[in-house]
């Protein structure tokens, strides 16, 4: 053994320099803010993909104008409107209405035969994209005879969004622009029919916003709050890591009804959490209906 006042053996002193070093570093400071993520505001990412992480904390650090993520992590530990900046970084991206024509179309093709048989259909919009994908639900429902008795569970684990979600409005603007997406996902009425307009700003009428929940979920942590016919999750499993999607899927089939429908982001695999209990419908997106 080396002597306290020795010299280091030649290249000790080069051991943490370098691109491994940084990456190690950095993989540190990850799990660090991670760790105050859910220790001071209980939102827990911990179980997410790293690669989807740090993509978002790199748009976070932009934002915030910090150097590290260490840099990061202190901003919010102290500092709540950094925190609210971050939490929403790492949140599911809010979309336009009728964003995916195809997967809309997949919404009157597959999920609205569905759910007529059904006397009080409940779908679950897990980590919802915001309004735009919760009323193009809505609408196209509406538009299939289903919507007058219809039940829609639209959940987010950011409980900032959340209440945002129960009054919000969009620019009349945005109406126009998703005309041709409406259309293109089989609608033939003007998207702008289903709207009050005041000021400038659309809010989808009453007799629809009525058939939409907004409420906290946690997808991580909670536990099935309910038995749905339908269950929609794309935007948030390709940011989880191989664990929690397992969990996650398990989740899902604790609370779809047998013969419920469930739509998400990529093809089950084999080897997935009840993988053999579901027959594919097929579609741009996967959809599946539960026979097991």
């Amino acid at each position: 053994m080396a002597a306290p006042n020795e010299a280091a053996p030649a290249g000790a002193a080069h051991a943490w320099t370098g691109p491994a070093a940084a990456l190690a570093v950095e993989e540190l400071e990850t799990e660090l803010l991670l760790e105050a993520l859910f220790q001071r505001f209980g939102h827990d990412f911990r179980a997410y993909d790293r690669a989807a992480l740090r993509r978002r904390l790199v748009q976070a650090l932009r934002a915030q104008g910090a150097a590290t993520l260490s840099g990061l992590q202190e901003r919010v530990l102290h500092d709540a409107a950094a925190a609210a900046v971050v939490l929403r970084a790492l949140s599911v991206a809010p979309g336009p209405l009728f964003a995916h024509p195809g997967h809309a179309a997949r919404l009157r093709g597959v999920l609205a035969p569905a759910l007529r048989g059904w006397p009080v259909p409940k779908v679950w919009m897990a980590e919802c994209a915001g309004v735009g994908e919760a009323w193009t639900l809505a609408i196209v429902l509406a538009e299939e005879g289903v919507a007058g008795r219809l039940d829609i569970h639209a959940t987010l684990a950011n409980e900032e969004l959340v209440g945002e979600m129960q009054d919000a409005a969009i620019p009349v603007a945005e109406l126009a622009a998703a005309q041709e997406r409406y259309a293109l996902a089989g609608g033939a009425a003007a998207l702008a029919s289903y709207f009050e307009v005041e000021d400038g700003m659309a809010r989808l009428r009453p007799q629809l916003r009525r058939a939409i929940t907004w409420s906290q979920y946690s997808l991580v942590t909670d536990a099935s709050f309910n038995e749905f016919q339908a269950i929609l999750c794309c935007g948030a499993l390709p940011d989880f890591g191989p664990l929690l999607r397992q969990r996650v899927l398990r989740l899902f089939h604790d609370s779809l009804a047998r013969f419920g429908v469930l739509c998400l982001d990529r093809p089950l695999a084999v080897t997935d959490a009840h993988a053999g209990t579901y027959q594919a419908v097929g579609g741009d997106r996967p959809w599946y209906k539960r026979v097991g």
